[in-house]
This record gives C-alpha cells, sequence and structure tokens, in this order.
C-alpha cells in the first residue's frame, strides 16, 4: 500500500465504530465544566510562533524541540498549537473579555501538536479537554480548578487516582531557589544527562521534571521550593491546603512537580494514575498569574489545567470502565419497485423531520441486500414495502432485536413509530427494574 495511504506516524484515525466514545467523553467533560460556570470557546489550531515561544517557555522541551512550526506564503513564522492556554490568553486579550466583570472561566477541546516520541497514550496529534480561570487570585479559585477536574474524571469513572500539589512560588521567591539548585546540580553536573547539563543554567528546575532515572534519583535529594516560598506563596499554598481539606479532597504535596511550562507559578498540581504506565499523568495545571500581562494583557491573575484525551481514552479503556451504548439508528425502509423506493424516500424524509433517525436504499440493491444492510447498520427496527403495502397504506415493522412484528400506518408512520418505541422503553425498563429485585 501507498505511504499516502498510512496515517503520519504520531496520529491516529477515530473510526466510527469507536468516536462515540469519544463523543461521549466530551459530552461529559462540557456538562461538568457548565456546573461549575465555564463556557467553551474555540481558538484558532495555528498562531504566531512567538505566542508559544515567548510564553511557554523558550527553555521548554515544547519550544526547543516539540513545535511543529512554519512559514507561511506571507513570510509569516506560524506554529500549530502544542498546547491550548496561550492562544486561549491571547484571544481573551483580544477580544477585550478581560476588561470585563470578571472572574471570566472558559473551556476547550482541541487538538494539539507535538514531534514526540509516539507510544501508548503519547501522540503527535493530540486532544486536550482544559479550562481557564481568569481575575480570581484566591487560593479558593485554585480550589474549585481543581475540584473541576477532580469531578470530570469521577463523572467519567476514573477511580484510581491520586492527586498531587505543589507550590513553585512567585519570580521573586524562586530566585533564591534558582540560586540554591544550581549549587546542588552543580556539584552533581558529572552525573546529569546531557540535556539537563543543558538546563543548568538557564532553566534548573526543569531538571526536576526529567525522566532519565540518574537524574530523577539526583532530584529527591534537591533543594525544596516549598522552603523558600515567600510570605505571600506560602499563605496563599496553605489556603490552597484549607480549601481542598474543607470539599474533602485528599491531596499529597510532592515539591518535585514543576509541570512542563515556563508560565505556571504558585499552586501546580497533577492527577497521576497507576494504571497506564509512564504516561502516568492524567491532568495537570496550576497557576499562571504573570502570562496575561505579559502578552501585552492587564496584571490578571489566572489559572486551568489540560486533560490528554487520547491518555484518558486509554485509561478509562484499561480499566473497563463502562460506556454507554452506541446510539442505534431508528429505522431502515426498504423497498421493492420504483414506486416502493419513491414511497421509502418520502417516508424517511417524514421521519427525519419529526427528529427519528432513518435509512432506506441509495444503491438500488436488492431486497435480500437490503435486509443484510439494515442488519448491519444496527437499526432498531426494518420494515419492507411494495406494491401491496401501497395499496393498503399499511406495513409490518420488525423490532430487529426480538422479533417483534408491529403492523403501522404508512400515513401516520411517525406517531406509530413513536408509539412503538415507547412501549418499548416502558417494557425495557419494567424489565430493568424486575431484574434489580
Amino acid at each position: 500500500m501507498s505511504e499516502i495511504n498510512h496515517a503520519i506516524k504520531g496520529t491516529a484515525d477515530i473510526l466510527p465504530d469507536r468516536v462515540y466514545k469519544y463523543q461521549y467523553i466530551e459530552k461529559v467533560m462540557l456538562e461538568t465544566a457548565f456546573n461549575f460556570g465555564f463556557k467553551e470557546i474555540r481558538v484558532p489550531v495555528f498562531e504566531h510562533t512567538e505566542v508559544f515561544s515567548r510564553n511557554v517557555g523558550e527553555t521548554t522541551d515544547v519550544v526547543q524541540k516539540e513545535m511543529y512550526t512554519f512559514s507561511d506564503k506571507g513570510g509569516r513564522s506560524l506554529t500549530l498549537r502544542p498546547e491550548l492556554t496561550a492562544g486561549t490568553v491571547r484571544s481573551m486579550i483580544e477580544h477585550g473579555l478581560l476588561s470585563g466583570i470578571l472572574p471570566q472561566k472558559v473551556c476547550y477541546i482541541g487538538g494539539c501538536y507535538r514531534y514526540e516520541k509516539p507510544q501508548a497514550g503519547r501522540m503527535r496529534e493530540f486532544h486536550q479537554f482544559g479550562v481557564e480561570c481568569f481575575g480570581a487570585a484566591s487560593p479558593a479559585a485554585d480550589a474549585e480548578i481543581i475540584s473541576l477536574a477532580s469531578s470530570v474524571l469521577k463523572n467519567l469513572g476514573v477511580n484510581n487516582l491520586r492527586l498531587e500539589i505543589n507550590s513553585i512560588g512567585c519570580p521573586e521567591c524562586r530566585k533564591d531557589y534558582q540560586k540554591a539548585l544550581k549549587d546542588y546540580f552543580y556539584a552533581n553536573i558529572d552525573q546529569l544527562c546531557d540535556t539537563c547539563k543543558e538546563r543548568l543554567e538557564r532553566n534548573p528546575m526543569r531538571i526536576l521534571d526529567c525522566k532519565s532515572p540518574v537524574c530523577s534519583k539526583l532530584a529527591l535529594n534537591a533543594p525544596k521550593v516549598t522552603d523558600y516560598l515567600c510570605e505571600d506563596c506560602k499563605t496563599h499554598f496553605e489556603g490552597v491546603k484549607s480549601y481542598l481539606d474543607a470539599i474533602g479532597l485528599d491531596f499529597k504535596v510532592n515539591p518535585n512537580i514543576v509541570r512542563g511550562l515556563d508560565y505556571y507559578s504558585k499552586t501546580v498540581f497533577e492527577f497521576i494514575s497507576g494504571d497506564i504506565g509512564a504516561q502516568s499523568t492524567v491532568c495537570g495545571g496550576g497557576r499562571y498569574d504573570g502570562l496575561v500581562s505579559k502578552m501585552g494583557g492587564q496584571d490578571i491573575p489566572a489559572l486551568g489545567f489540560a486533560i490528554g484525551i487520547e491518555r484518558l481514552m486509554l485509561l478509562l479503556e484499561n480499566n473497563a470502565v463502562p460506556f454507554p451504548e452506541e446510539k442505534k439508528f431508528d429505522i431502515y425502509i426498504g423497498s421493492m419497485g420504483e414506486s416502493a423506493r419513491l414511497k421509502a424516500a418520502q417516508l424517511c424524509s417524514e421521519l427525519r423531520k419529526e427528529g427519528f433517525s432513518a435509512l432506506t436504499d441509495i444503491s438500488e440493491k436488492g431486497l435480500k441486500a437490503q435486509m443484510k444492510y439494515a442488519d448491519k447498520s444496527g437499526a432498531l427496527y426494518s420494515t419492507v414495502i411494495g406494491e401491496n403495502e401501497l395499496s393498503a397504506d399499511k406495513a409490518i415493522i420488525k423490532n430487529m432485536l426480538t422479533g417483534e412484528l408491529s403492523e403501522v400506518t404508512l400515513s401516520n408512520i411517525s406517531n406509530e413509530l413513536l408509539e412503538i418505541k415507547n412501549k418499548q422503553a416502558l417494557l425495557n425498563l419494567e424489565n430493568s427494574i424486575e431484574g434489580a429485585f
């Protein structure tokens, strides 16, 4: 098979037999976010490169190694978004949304692009659900954002998670901490990987996030950022912990959580699973109080989180978390003869206007092939019309699951099909109640 007939490495097709699972996940995420006061925003898939290079952090792996950057026909440097926060902030500033009533709460679902080594739960094209809250500096906002992330995951049936939190302080108290980190890691520089040796002078906190076993072991004994917090950051972090206790969310303080992007400040957090291998972080987020002003907006506090949908799907499927059944088509109308085909098309049109999903033959198949197609389509009901049915204005509808037959009037098919569906739904409910006792 030609190479052009294969998906590009690190990307994947989501086929019709699985799409309904993603639709369900997205529906639960958006509805849960709405219950916390968040409305959806949609931003472009590419931005000016500086939106990411200057704001995500020039020393991060994302900017240095992973961005898909290209020049357009006007000579501008553009980048496919590697994450959604920076583009969302740009949009909020551009449209003046931060000049109104605060806090502003938005959520999103969209594709992101990073050139990474593909593995389970990590793709080069991946999708994120996330939320951003602008204009709330209180520790209560941090706890609410964390509570929202927890609610999203629990509403999807994910329970075996642990919440880890940290404070990485503000730019002022980080100065002393970064000096302490440099002193510690310079004393052990011969043990660092080549990447961390490069990080050491420009951004030593990145070493704490290194996945190299040697660097990870060194990081365990590194100075702890929580020992260097200024009074404001310390008070804020204690407030976050108090609010999490108040709403009943268990957590562990992990001083080595720094997140992978440079715009974070104060609170950072992760929800971690032990069920999906190396890619164990299901959700991550925190504060980025300086990002809005850095991008040319007002000095407004902000915070948020993101959940990788592919990684979440892997977790759900690995743990056999049940999904609702895929929605089925209501009816397939088979036909015999030209007059019947025209009538079938007319009936499908009428049924669709009434809100039913209706299928009929559009490729002039024989009746046997039509019935085979009806069965494979998964339609709940089927019927066949020919000259006799047209003359009598009557047809037999078959329940494709139980085989039960019901007579309907063609000229009143939408009302009678609704009655049949309601009767079956009531029967299903009665059976489920009986089965529960």
